[in-house]
């Protein structure tokens, strides 16, 4: 999955986004979604980088806690046929909370 495909896939959400961070003193109001690809997990041939495979995390960030935005990003990803794992925290010095999606593309 491209960088453009991602950032497609994520508008189907209607939720601001960013990759990394927004700027400061640009950052919408929550809820919004930061992605990043801090990583990858290449499968090897030959000695080569045989299928290139990119960790994807998207950050969900809301005020307060928001199942229904999050069953919003978990069928945008469950129709694209991706799996993901979910973890949650609290960020007591921005007062938000942080979904994260990791998931390999």
């Amino acid at each position: 999955m491209t960088y453009d495909e991602i950032v497609e896939m994520l508008e189907e959400t209607e939720l601001s986004l960013a990759y990394d961070h927004f700027e400061e003193g640009s950052s919408p109001a929550p809820p919004f979604l930061c992605f990043l690809l801090p990583e990858s997990d290449n499968f090897a041939a030959d000695g080569i980088a045989y299928q290139k495979i990119h960790v994807l995390h998207i950050e969900l960030y809301t005020d307060k806690k928001n199942p229904e935005q999050e069953e919003n990003i978990e069928r945008v990803l469950t129709n694209r046929g991706l799996f993901y794992n979910k973890t949650e925290v609290y960020i007591e010095s921005e007062k938000l909370y942080e979904v994260l999606y990791e998931l390999e593309v």
